[in-house]
This record gives structure tokens, C-alpha cells and sequence, in this order.
């Protein structure tokens, strides 16, 4: 039951499908009212959705059944005649499980319920594994997990590090060793859930998209750690990229008279924005002055990206006491020294609001948005 991640497609279901999609549509499109605005009577949902308010009522009742929506009553404020019945959201009928690779001495993981809300954490030193001990480290974890909860599991999501594919295949991760990993197709077979697999960097701006302080236009989170990557999702849907390679940007050349970089080219932005480049660098000098030059780096190296796309946030996603301050500031200001007034004028530069579960919680919205459509 290994599922095609949700990439390359909107995010958040609008207007009608094909005839054949219909139902499954109709009820993503009431889901996703139901998560965005939050409870809503049956008449407001056909209004707002467009449905007629049979179709409405049939569907509300199988997801009543379903136990994803529950009746609450009617609202205090009800006017003369007879009150509406409201139906909601029930964020504890069900739980997910999110599983964050990224990190290169453990692997997390977390009960997420259908709000984002994480219940329950785990993790498991990662120990030196590499290659097929590292994968069967990542099904001891998720059966570790599944077993932490007394809900129903919708499926499993899965933040990877490396190039992964829509199919959930790992087709490179070298801190991992996997090369054409079918990491979502072995976590199916062992678990009998659906299992959704992406590179961490687009899960962590899924979750930013879906349940950080993000608005409407396009988005880009960096995640920094390990490594440098960057996920965006531009007019609702995350950007996959020729070969599923979009957000490379740590490997973008930004100093050629640099570091070797581990790709084996030179200065690449990895070199000096990598965490443990940035602590090195750091050691027994001026912090401010160091972040400060970082950060004129990097925005030289994202100035053309937000230029290009137009974007609307900037979201840097890792350790906050290195990223949120001079470092922050500095690619802002060097971001809107080298773009149009018009690119940059309404940008947000800013650090994620989900702090570490940016993954966790990103893995969480692959299964909301592959088995709902939420998202």
C-alpha cells in the first residue's frame, strides 16, 4: 500500500474533477473546509463548497461513520426556527504517524493527531547504520510507534534525507547509504498501512504550508542541519522538479575559492551554511560578524530564487540560536538589495513556527493530503 507522495498537484482541492473522482473529491473539499474554517453546519458546507446539500448530507453521514467528522449540536447563538446542526473535525478519531530521517545521530518520530498536534514522541540512536540495518531501523521505529497509540493509523509519512521519488523510492541518500531504496514499498508490505515517502526538506514545508503561520503565496523553507535543502510549494502545490531534484540549492557553487564540498565541487552554499560548517566557523570568533557574513551569502545565493518566483515567505528551518538573528537579518536585507522592489516587497524572512516538528508534522500532512486530500 506504498502511495505516490503528493507532488506535482494541488495541495488543497479546488472546484470539481473528473466524474469518476467525484466522490473521493467531494469529500476532500468538505475535509478541507472543515480543517481550514473549522465546525460548520450542512447548509454552510454546500454554500461554501458548492455541493447540493443532498450530496452534503450523504457525505457528512459517511464521514460521521467513518469517524473522521462528528455532530457537535447546535451553535449558542442560534437564531428563531429551528438551530443548524454543526459537524467538526474530530482531530482524535484518528492518529498518524510521522517519521523525521534527516538527522544524522537518530531517527524520530511522532503520534500526530488529525490537527498536527503531536501526542507522543520516540526515537532510536541511528548508531552508524547505514543501508539495509538503517532501513529496518526505520520499521522498528514506526512499529514502535503504531503501538503507542489506541486510535486507528491512517498511514505512515516519512521525511527522508536524499533525492526521493513520487513513488516513495529513495533513489540517493548518501549520509544513509540508499541508492533506489523502495523504502515506502518495504514499510507497506511490513506494516499494512498506506505509507507516504518525500525528502525531508519538501515534508518540512508541508508542514509549514498546512500547519505554520504560512499565508497564501508561494513558499520556501531551507532546512538547515546536515546538509542545506529547500521544499516549495508555489499556487498550492509542492514544486517536485525534473528527476524530484527541486530545492537542491545546498549544492549551488557561492564560493569558488571555498571548501571542498562533500559533492565534490567547490564553495558550494552547503560549505558554509551546513551546521556543523557553521559551528566550526564560529569557534573562537565574533558570532555576530560570522552569521552576519553567512547570511549576505546566502541571500546572494536565494536573491535570484525569490526574483524568479516571486515568493512570498522565507522560512529557515534549524537551529533558531543560529539562524534567527544576524544571519536572518542579513540575508533579508542582501535579498532585497538584489531584487526589483516589486519581487521582494511583500516577502517574509523569517524562522519556522514549528521549530524541530517541522518534518514530524510535514509527514503528518503526506498522509492527511494522500488519504483525505487535506492538506
Amino acid at each position: 500500500m506504498s502511495q505516490t507522495s503528493p507532488v506535482g498537484r494541488p495541495l488543497r482541492p479546488r472546484g470539481k474533477l473528473l466524474q469518476e473522482d467525484a466522490r473521493r473529491h467531494h469529500r476532500s473539499l468538505l475535509l478541507q473546509q472543515l480543517f481550514r474554517e473549522g465546525p460548520a453546519s450542512r447548509a454552510d458546507l454546500a454554500r461554501t463548497t458548492g455541493l447540493t446539500r443532498v450530496t452534503v448530507s450523504d457525505l457528512v453521514g459517511e464521514l460521521v461513520a467513518d469517524g473522521l467528522v462528528r455532530e457537535l449540536g447546535a451553535p449558542a447563538e442560534s437564531r428563531v426556527g429551528k438551530p443548524p446542526t454543526l459537524v467538526g473535525l474530530d482531530a482524535d478519531s484518528t492518529h498518524v504517524i510521522g517519521l523525521d530521517l534527516s538527522a544524522t545521530d537518530r531517527m524520530t518520530g511522532a503520534v500526530v493527531n488529525l490537527a498536527g498536534i503531536v501526542q507522543a514522541r520516540h526515537e532510536l540512536p541511528l548508531d552508524g547504520a547505514t543501508g539495509a540495518a538503517a532501513v529496518a531501523l526505520v520499521h522498528r521505529l514506526a512499529t514502535e510507534l503504531i503501538a503507542m497509540t489506541d486510535r486507528p493509523v491512517l498511514g505512515v509519512g516519512v521525511g527522508s534525507p536524499g533525492v526521493v521519488d513520487a513513488a516513495g523510492t529513495v533513489i540517493d541518500a548518501p549520509n544513509l547509504s540508499w541508492t533506489d531504496t523502495p523504502l515506502a514499498a518495504s514499510l507497506a508490505d511490513a506494516l499494512g498501512l498506506p505509507v507516504f515517502v518525500a525528502n525531508d526538506a519538501n515534508t518540512a514545508v508541508l508542514g509549514e504550508h498546512t500547519f505554520g503561520a504560512s499565508g497564501d503565496g508561494g513558499l520556501m523553507v531551507l532546512r538547515v542541519g546536515i546538509g542545506v535543502g529547500a521544499g516549495l510549494v508555489l499556487e498550492g502545490s509542492l514544486l517536485h522538479g525534473h528527476l524530484g531534484a527541486a530545492g537542491e540549492i545546498g549544492h549551488v557553487v557561492v564560493d569558488p575559492d571555498g571548501e571542498r564540498c562533500a559533492c565534490g565541487r567547490t564553495g558550494c552554499l552547503e560549505t558554509i551554511l551546513a551546521v556543523p560548517h557553521l559551528r566550526r566557523r564560529l569557534a573562537g570568533r565574533a558570532a555576530a560578524e560570522v552569521l552576519t557574513t553567512v547570511g549576505k551569502q546566502l541571500g546572494a545565493a536565494l536573491a535570484p530564487v525569490v526574483g524568479t518566483l516571486n515568493l512570498h515567505e522565507l522560512v529557515l528551518s534549524g537551529p533558531q540560536e543560529l539562524l534567527d538573528g544576524p544571519l536572518r537579518e542579513a540575508a533579508d536585507r542582501t535579498i532585497r538589495e538584489r531584487t526589483m522592489p516589486v519581487s521582494s516587497a511583500g516577502l517574509v524572512v523569517r524562522t519556522s513556527t514549528l521549530g524541530e516538528d517541522v518534518v514530524l508534522v510535514g509527514a503528518a500532512v503526506l498522509v492527511l493530503s494522500g488519504q483525505l486530500g487535506v492538506s
